[in-house]
């Protein structure tokens, strides 16, 4: 049978479900058409009902208006207000309108004239403590001839008769109202909001207008049972609720809420009706109007808002904003759609009952091979074969032949997928080789993984790595057995010809980089294989199969061999010839191994290129002065033992830091060989100024000279004297006292060469006076000069000679101008002097301490400013980019008072606050420097605390430094014997 036969029995079922579908459709659309109806019906009754009050108000508003006029043209008239006048004019209009509960007149002198319609009613009569007869209550508010104002209230019945009389005095001030006020600040009338009657206690609106001229203000007043009587004509479903809100959601009217409470103008918010409040809300956020539907805990309900219009016509203004509230429950309007649906479902069902068994008789055989040809596609989509797949035996001929198609390409799918997988996984052991290997920093380490990673991937029994000598012969590096290898070399090369050796194929593959597979070691005849049959021999291990790699990265030179030893089968485990795709893996191995050797290669040797430049140049920073060698090397030293003193400490301040990896150790390490590379550009004759006049040589000699021009100059003057026939004697007294004072100044002059002594201001005194002495020059002073001397000298007049000069001079050659200044990006915090150089002797030889000017002293303190400058530059890989910092940091104190930055403990980590500390010590007890003496080691301690005390360094480190006995191994290293002596760290501490 075919399959098309059973096709009008599947149409039958869609059409059956379609017809469900439809079924539903038309329900919901029903549904949706009973809300869309209710919501319309709603709004049009939240208008039915608002028109009438809106209606209402506005007709109020224009009697009140036209009252006004009215009142105001009697009181034009009489000057006065007449209650005998206005009061049955006023009871004639309450009569006319039975919503009303009062008419006023109030007068900007506080007179004040009501109406109030009681209507025999109980709670205003009770209110007003009136006669249970009375329908209408008179109340005039006038000042007696004594200025005292006094109330009277009169009651008449509903044919105007007097009942009762009441006197009492009066408290109630109309100007003072909101409507008194509202109506004279408002045209042409206002509605208030709803309060509580001063005359009543009970809650309504008032509508006022102003008399003309403004004299006073007309007032009605609308009680609010009149809103609740115009609710209860509203013909609404049986569970309706309307209800009238002002703009503060206070109630002004209601139906369907129960009787109105105790308290006046509740807000509908506060309703005990969870259901009620929630329609509050929806009030409050409608106040332009609106229809929709809410679903509250008593069911989905249908509301409307309706805005309550008093203006209009009548022209009402004022601060009422009041709106209409109408709720019902969606069910009031969907009975006959329950009813409609009830109908369609049961035919629905009837008609379901009756094709649901028949298609299932119809398609049930046909189901069954159905289900068993999807059960074997889900398990052929999930690639599971881990069982055949279901026989089909079908009367239907097409579900037959899909069966034997499925059990073909479960077949297919089963080989080609374990094939797939098998390569999955050996490059995804690739991939996890090729990760691994990238981490991997150990070279040893590393190749044990090429070596482990090649022996799984290919499956086989073991596995060997030739790595070259350098000798021209492959060594055993490693294999997979743990056995010694063996201490045999292969060769490269003939030691006697030099020609390559082919015949080993470890060697062949050497030489020539390329992949060599053997089937059969036994069968094989290209190469010599005796050292791999003794190998079998010795191991028990029989050698078949070898598969021999190069390790070959690009187009360089071979950098090792694989040997791969017996493939193994994966489901029996007997030996096998390693297959072209295994090789295709080993040989992909095998390239990647070698180029993440070749780069771990590459990265070692440029690391030791860097660390031995950078030795190099602080070599060289040493090597230009005498007196500082060896700096650059044992500051690095001092530093790594402190850095390694502070990591291993594990509470405290410290306690959070460390340097856990090589990387971190290597960026401070270069950061400290590097912490004085700027001292490249510092002139060595500034660092090496041992004197005063000391430039590149000492000046003092030239000084000298001119002192001996002058001896020369006294004794040629005896001389002179003695042969124009002065006594001799006389002659020669005089210039033994001359020579004599020339020593003593030139002596003196040599020793503030020296710097030993503190300059006080009388030796900058004498120093002033002496170079007031002149010698007489008489040669060109401009002659042999370089090129920048000569600029130096183009604004000076030259003398004419001979020429008298100071014996000591300031002169313009010896100022060196500053071409510029420092580049502000780098936040350098330091005065910079106006001048490079001055070279002037006076200037020199006046400094107060020591050899150094503040222009030398400035170029020598630049040698940081330069190293700043100078790494800052370089471009630094990220796990070096804090080289910087660390090398640039040690000339800075925690105060802040520091250079070149000037910056304060938060801003100095501990690694540059170790520098400062492995800086200042090397100083202090450095051997090795022109103008001081080497300091024993306590003495170095002692003044380390100093600056300890001073908040320079960090104290912390401090005391480390002393109790781990770090500044002792350091003096142990690199200070003479002679300098050692015991130092008291207890001292110290704390």
């Amino acid at each position: 049978m075919r399959f098309r036969s059973w096709l009008q029995l599947l149409l039958t079922t869609l059409v059956v479900g379609m017809t469900a579908v439809f079924l539903v459709v038309v329900v919901d659309r029903l549904r949706d058409v009973a809300r869309a109806e209710a919501q319309a019906r709603f709004a049009l009754l939240a208008r039915q009902v608002a028109a009438p009050l809106q209606a209402e108000l506005q007709h109020l508003a224009r009697a009140a208006q036209a009252d006004a006029e009215m009142v105001g043209a009697l009181q034009a008239q009489q000057g006065r207000t007449d209650p005998q006048v206005l009061a049955p004019l006023l009871m004639g209009s309450l009569r006319r309108h039975p919503g009303l509960a009062s008419q006023y007149v109030g007068l900007a002198n506080d007179d004040f004239l009501q109406v109030t319609a009681l209507r025999a009613q109980p709670l205003w009569t009770q209110a007003l403590e009136a006669p249970a007869a009375a329908w209408f209550g008179v109340r005039s508010l006038v000042r007696g001839d004594d200025g005292a104002r006094r109330e009277s209230w009169v009651f008449l019945d509903e044919q105007g008769r007097e009942l009762d009389r009441r006197w009492g005095p009066a408290d109630y001030l109309p100007v003072q109202r909101d409507w008194f006020r509202g109506a004279l600040a408002t045209q042409p009338v206002f509605l208030s909001a709803a309060y509580i009657y001063a005359s009543t206690g009970l809650p309504g609106l008032t509508l006022a207008a102003a008399l003309p001229g403004g004299q006073g203000v007309f007032g009605l007043d609308l009680a609010l049972d009149g809103i609740d009587a115009l609710l209860a004509q509203a013909s609404a479903s049986p569970h309706a609720v309307l209800a009238v809100v002002d703009g503060q959601g206070r109630v002004l009217g209601w139906r369907g809420l129960g009787a109105r409470r105790g308290e006046a103008l509740t807000p509908l918010a506060t309703h005990a009706d969870p259901d009620i409040r929630a329609l509050a809300g929806l009030a409050q956020q409608a106040p332009q109007g609106g229809a929709g539907l809410v679903a509250l805990a008593q069911g989905e309900q249908v509301f409307a808002v309706e805005p309550i219009r008093a203006g209009g016509a009548g022209g009402v203004k004022g601060p009422e904003a009041m709106r209409l509230l109408v709720a019902a429950p969606l069910s009031d309007f969907t009975a006959s759609v329950r009813t409609a649906t009830s109908e369609l479902l049961l035919a629905a069902g009837l008609i379901l009952l009756v094709l649901a068994p028949l298609a299932a008789l119809g398609t049930r055989r046909v189901t069954r091979a159905l289900d068993k040809l999807a059960a074997n596609s889900e398990r052929l989509r999930a690639l599971d074969f881990s069982q055949p797949p279901q026989p089909i035996a079908s009367f239907v001929v097409e579900l037959n032949a899909l069966g034997q198609a499925q059990q073909v390409t479960h077949d297919s799918l089963r080989q080609r997928t374990e094939a797939l997988d098998l390569a999955r996984r050996k490059l995804a052991q690739i991939v996890d080789n090729g990760i691994r290997m990238g981490r991997e920093r150990d070279r040893q380490a590393l190749l044990r993984h090429v070596l482990a990673g090649a022996r799984d991937i290919g499956h086989c029994q073991a596995a060997t790595l030739f790595l070259p000598t350098g000798r021209d012969t492959l060594e055993f590096a490693l294999r997979t057995d743990e056995g010694p290898l063996p201490a045999f070399e292969v060769p490269l090369r003939d030691p006697a010809t030099g020609a390559p050796v082919h015949h080993y194929v470890s060697a062949h593959v050497a030489l020539t980089a390329e992949t060599v597979v053997i089937d059969d070691v036994y069968a094989e005849t290209r190469y010599d294989l005796s050292g791999t049959k003794r190998f079998s021999e010795a191991s028990g291990v029989r050698v078949v199969s070898l598969l021999t790699v190069p390790l070959h990265p690009r187009d360089g030179e071979v950098i090792g061999v694989l040997q791969l030893i017996n493939c193994l089968d994966p489901e029996t485990g007997a030996i096998q010839p390693f297959d072209a795709e295994t090789v295709g893996f080993i040989e992909a191995l095998a390239t990647q191994s070698a180029v993440i050797i070749e780069n771990q290669q590459l990265l070692l040797a440029q690391k030791d290129l860097m660390d031995s430049m950078i030795k190099v140049i602080a070599g060289a920073i040493d090597a230009k002065s005498a007196y500082t060698g060896g700096h650059c090397a044992r500051v690095p030293a001092l530093a790594m033992m402190l850095a390694e003193e502070a990591t291993a400490v594990r509470e405290g301040p410290l306690a959070a830091f460390g340097f856990h990896t090589e990387d971190e150790w290597s960026e401070f390490r270069i950061g400290a060989w590097l912490h004085d590379c700027g001292k490249v550009t510092t002139p060595e004759y500034v660092v090496d100024k041992a004197t005063k006049l000391e430039t590149i040589y000492n000046r003092i000699h030239e000084i000298r000279t001119r002192f001996e021009v002058l001896l020369r100059d006294a004794e040629i003057a005896a001389l002179k004297a003695i042969a124009a026939g002065a006594d001799a004697a006389t002659a020669w007294a005089g210039f033994a006292a001359r020579s004599q004072a020339l020593r003593a100044d030139f002596a003196f002059v040599a020793e503030c060469n020296l710097g030993a002594e503190f300059m006080a201001p009388e030796r900058v005194a004498r120093i002033r006076a002496i170079a007031q002495q002149t010698w007489l020059r008489h040669f060109d002073d401009r002659l042999g000069l370089s090129h920048t001397e000569a600029q130096r000298l183009a604004g000076v007049v030259p003398a004419a000679l001979p020429v008298a000069e100071p014996l000591l001079a300031d002169l313009p050659r010896h100022i060196v101008p500053r071409e510029r200044g420092l580049d502000p990006q780098h936040g350098f915090q330091v005065r910079v002097p106006e001048h490079l150089y001055n070279h002037g002797e006076v200037y020199n030889l006046s400094i107060g301490r020591g050899t150094l000017t503040e222009e030398e002293r400035f170029k020598i303190n630049e040698h940081i400013i330069q190293t700043i400058v100078m790494l800052e530059a370089m471009p630094f890989p990220k796990h070096l980019r804090r080289v910087p910092e660390y090398a640039g940091t040690h000339h800075e104190t925690l105060t802040g008072s520091g250079y070149p930055r000037r910056l304060v403990a938060e801003q100095l980590s501990v690694p540059a606050r170790i520098m400062a500390i492995a800086d200042i010590f090397e100083a202090l007890t450095a051997s090795d420097r022109p103008y001081k003496k080497a300091k024993p080691l306590s003495e170095a301690v002692r003044i380390l605390s100093f600056f300890k005390k001073d908040g320079h360094i960090d104290p912390v480190l401090f005391d480390l430094f002393l109790r781990s006995g770090a500044y002792l191994r350091y003096a142990e290293r690199f200070l003479p014997p002679e300098q050692i002596d015991a130092v008291d760290v207890a001292a110290y501490l704390g």
